[in-house]
């Protein structure tokens, strides 16, 4: 059994504490998209009429 394990580490001026990283796991972000991030999205009938409209609220 391994005693390695994540530690709480206080982050200074901030409310929240941080984890360190899982033993074993890859302590890099992922790419959002992966390798075709250069990529638009692919985009549908409706998206433009969606980005345009705008909550009564607003």
């Amino acid at each position: 059994m391994s005693t390695e394990r994540q530690r709480v580490e206080r982050v200074p001026g901030s409310r929240r504490a941080r984890l360190t990283p899982a033993p074993g796991s890859d302590p890099a972000p992922e790419t959002p998209n992966g390798p075709d991030a250069g990529e638009p999205p692919a985009s549908g009938p409706n998206d433009e009429r969606l980005r345009n409209d705008v909550p009564p609220h607003y």
